[in-house]
Formats: C-alpha cells, structure tokens, sequence
C-alpha cells in the first residue's frame, strides 16, 4: 500500500506541531487545590479544541482512509459488542478504537461503511434508533443530529436497514430504503441511495471488488467475534469482493499522531503524572499497597479520566520484580522500593508511565546501584532514539548499559552471553497511543523506522526476584554461574526498578512527554522530602 502522502504529511507538519496545538486548543491554568501539597503538579483541565478542527480531523482521517482503501472498494466497521463482567452485568461500555478514531461515537450498536468510489454518498453511519424504553433503564443514545455533530458523517440510516444493505451488496441487487428508515441526510436522494451500489456492481462483475474489514488474527477473537462471525459468513459463497483486511491500513495512519491526538495523550500524561506524586506522599503513611493504589484511581477519577489504560501495577519489595504484578495486596515497607507502572486513559489515548521510588524516602545504596545502571540504560535508549532509527536500536542502546551494569556489580559474569535475561527479560519499547500497547508492527512486516509523531515507551528494568536461581535448569554450567553470582544475588536480591517514559519523536530526536515527573535519584527524594514535609505542617 502506498502511504507516501500521510508519511510526508506528518514529517512536515510535526516541526510545527507546537505551533498547531497553541492554535487548535484552549489550555485553562493549571488546577489549584488547597488540600494537595504545593509540590504535587496538579493535572491542568482538559485541552479544549474548537469543534471545526476536531471535525476536521476526523473528516481527515476517513478521507485518507478511503484514499487508501480505493474506489473498488467498501469498508465495514462494527462497534464493539459489549463485554460481560458476570450474570446480567457488563463491563463499562469502550468502543472499539479503529470505529472511534474515524467517528468519536462512543455508543454500542453503530456501523460505519464507507464507499470510496460513490462520490454522492462515500460514508454511511448505520445507527439504533432511540428508544425512550431502554434509554429509561441504560441512559441517553444518540439522536441522529447528536451522532452527526460528534463524527461529522451526515448520511445516517436505521441499524435495522444495515443486514439488507449487506444482502443486496452480497447478492448484488438494487438497495431499496425505505424513506422512514432515513434517519438524516445532508440532501441525498432516493435514487442516490438505490444508486449505491452501481460502481461497485460492475467491479463485482469481473471478482475485483474489496470488502475491507478489520479480520482478527490469532488471539484477536475475543474482540472481534462478530467481525469473525460476519467474515465466515461472506466467504460461503461467490459474492465478487475480495475480502480483506483493512488493519494494515489503520496501523500505517494511527502509528503517526498529529497534534490533536498528542495533546489528548499528553492530557492523559498529565493526570498519570499527577496520580504518581499524590501516591508517592501517601506512601509514607500506607501500610499495604492497596491504599497506594486507591490515590491512583482517586486521581483517576478527580480528573475526569475515562478509565486506566491497563490494570495498575503497584509492587513493594519483592513483588517490583513481578512485572505485571495487579494483586496490590502486599505490605508496603520502610526501607524498600516500591514500583508503579500505571496510566491513565483520556478520550482513547492512553498513558504508560512507571517509577520506583524507596517507600523511606531515600534509596539505600544497594537500591541505588540498580537504580542507576537502570537510568544510565534509559538515557542511552533515549540517545539512540531519532528519525531513521528503529524499536529493536532503542533497545540495543538500553541493553548494553544494562549488560555493562549487571556485571559491574557481579549479576552476570559474561556480557556477551545471555545471563542478562535472567534480570533484564522484556523489551524496552512499545508504541502508545489508543492502546497501551499501540498498533505499529504487523506479523511478517519490516520493522518500521522511528519517524516524527510516532510516540513509544522508554522503559528498561532490571528484577531480581528472590527465587530466580532456583528456577535455573540444574547443569554445570548454570552451578559454576550461580556459585560465582551469589554473594551480589545475596546483597541486591528483592529490588525491582523499572523507569519508564513516553517519548515523541521529533525531527531533532524525541522529546520526553513524562519529563514533569521527577527521575533522577535526587529528585525523587527531594520531591518526597518536601510533600512529606509539607504535608506534616
């Protein structure tokens, strides 16, 4: 697929991405609040963007979409189905992000189609009619005029018409709306819309026709059932579209993010770094980790933000060595570390932000030797990070500090080996955007290449769990390595540091998204020393 102009379109505009954010968004001072320790950076109210631009964008966004898709084409997007959580209670409602970066529709039950190829109607939202029963018991839907101000499409027909319209796309028969089943129009016609399909027909004729969907890959089936279901069905039988997935085409548009969507992130950046400060203060006062998380989602939710973006990670001693560790059911002690890897979740784009901070306020000087090979390999990942560059350098430039540093302090005996992985066993990036873990590389693809707008995570650690030479498969070559790493194993065994940060790739190199929260060693305690200080007036 050739994405040339939306990659030059991101390159030159991103040098004046600064200047378009100042232009597109309205930033209210930042927060006051009397009973927060000065020291504390209050998140600031929610950017603020004027409804043309934002209705801007998402025209944008369906136009390269289609651009890409071509005129033989259809695309379908399905909302995402709701989620049971147990019996008759679901979980909280979260659109699917691909539907939502082309409409901001929250609402379940919608459909997007778009046809390329129609210049007199190319996008059709399918949407459920309001029903004043339901809305009754689960709360207001969107009336046609409401969806349209939210996305911007202005064709939108009853939900009830969509399994009619896919019959007569399939069987390659004339689409008959029924006028009562138009439920806005920006001025289309009854022959416009029995018209629809005439192009596409004529592609079918000669089996060059595409139907685009997004089509779940191993794993993916449990977000994307009815995509399945709808994609089993279609292949049954000769229908003259191709079907395919239109996932590739996603990945190569949402990997870039323009200003609009790096200030939406850099707001949910803001409430993370807020939420990290407030759970640094309490933790002097905490005695299990459940009460340090708890100013996490209080955080949260003061500042409006629609959820987390992944379960918080909140681990004290032993438990910072366990990498996703969710329970927060610990103790919290004086004199050891405690890491939080949390993120929060605004309008779709999510945070990822971790620090290891001592529960005391001040690192030992064991807690200190791993803190600082793990901040050395963070700034020369950040180093090796610019346009050109790839995830897999970023990680190399990280991995041989961390190499360098394990056997420094006697954790590993040869750094040409991989006796790292037994300290140092995940990568150090990640894309970010709408998922924590955000579309950008594609089984069997090329590895893409750093280029402006991309964000992506920053994150190196270093664990040494308790039980970590217990688990190693007992041959001599695994006794020789522990009898000669034992005495460090002993002195550094049950710190856990992780430090991570969201960077944004800039011409220049990248800039570090998180850089409010403190990192260094020093001003971890200086922060802590002065809240807590503070706090106890």
């Amino acid at each position: 697929m050739n994405f040339t102009h939306a990659r030059r379109a991101c390159i030159c505009g991103l040098v004046a991405a600064l200047i378009i954010v100042a232009a597109t968004f309205v930033v209210h001072a930042r927060s006051t609040d009397s009973t927060s320790p000065s020291v504390i950076r209050l998140a600031p109210p929610a950017p603020v963007v004027d409804e043309k631009v934002r209705l801007a964008e998402l025209a944008g966004r369906r136009q390269r979409i289609a651009r890409e898709l071509g005129p033989k084409s259809v695309l379908i997007l399905f909302s995402t189905e709701p989620r049971v959580y147990a019996n008759d209670v679901d979980y909280e409602y979260r659109q699917e992000n691909n539907l939502y970066y082309l409409t901001n529709l929250k609402q379940k039950g919608a459909t997007l189609v778009l046809l390329p190829g129609n210049e007199s109607l190319s996008e059709v939202l399918f949407l459920p009619r309001r029903n004043p029963a339901a809305e009754t018991w689960t709360g207001h839907m969107y009336s046609p005029q409401e969806a349209s101000q939210v996305s911007g499409v202005k064709e939108i027909w009853d939900a009830s018409e969509f399994d009619s319209f896919v019959a007569a796309l399939r069987n390659r028969q004339p689409f008959q709306l029924k006028p009562e089943k138009v439920l806005l129009s920006a001025g289309s016609t009854a022959d416009a819309r029995a018209s629809v399909f005439e192009k596409l027909f004529a592609v079918a004729g000669k089996n060059d026709g595409d139907l685009f969907m997004l089509l779940p890959r191993v794993g993916d089936g449990l977000e994307y059932r009815q995509e399945e279901k709808f994609a089993a069905g279609w292949t049954r039988t000769p229908t003259g579209f191709n079907l395919k997935d239109a996932t590739p085409i996603f990945v190569a548009l949402r990997l870039r993010k323009s200003p609009f969507e790096i200030a939406l992130l850099q707001h949910a950046i803001d409430i993370t770094t807020e939420a990290h400060e407030r759970s640094w203060l309490a933790a002097a006062d905490a005695r299990w980790e459940y009460e340090v998380d708890a100013q996490v989602a209080y955080t949260f939710k003061l500042r409006n933000a629609d959820h987390w973006g992944y379960p918080s990670i909140v681990g004290c001693g032993p438990n910072a060595t366990t990498l996703h560790y969710e329970e927060s059911q610990g103790r919290v002690t004086p004199g050891e570390l405690l890491l939080m890897d949390v993120g929060a979740e605004y309008e779709h784009y999510s945070a990822d932000v971790t620090r290891t901070f001592p529960v005391n306020g001040k690192f030992s000087p064991a807690q200190a030797d791993i803190y600082q090979i793990v901040y050395d390999a963070q700034e020369a990942a950040a180093r090796a990070s610019r346009p050109g560059a790839r995830k897999s350098d970023v990680h190399r430039a990280a991995t041989e500090v961390i190499k360098d540093g394990l056997l420094k302090l006697g954790l590993i005996t040869d750094r040409n080996s991989m006796q790292y992985r037994l300290w140092f066993m995940h990568g150090t990036s990640h894309w970010l955007g709408m998922n924590v873990h955000d579309v950008g590389d594609l089984p069997g693809a090329a590895e893409p290449k750093l280029e402006p707008g991309m964000i992506f995570t920053n994150e190196p650690g270093i664990y040494i769990r308790p039980d970590a030479l217990d688990n190693l498969p007992d041959t001599p070559q695994n006794q020789k390595l522990i009898a000669a790493i034992r005495p460090a194993f002993e002195k550094y065994k049950n710190i856990g540091v992780r430090i991570e940060d969201d960077m944004l790739v800039t011409p220049q190199g990248v800039t570090w998204m998180t850089q409010a929260l403190p990192r260094k060693m020093s001003e971890i305690e200086t922060f802590i020393a002065r809240g807590r200080r503070e706090a106890r007036k």
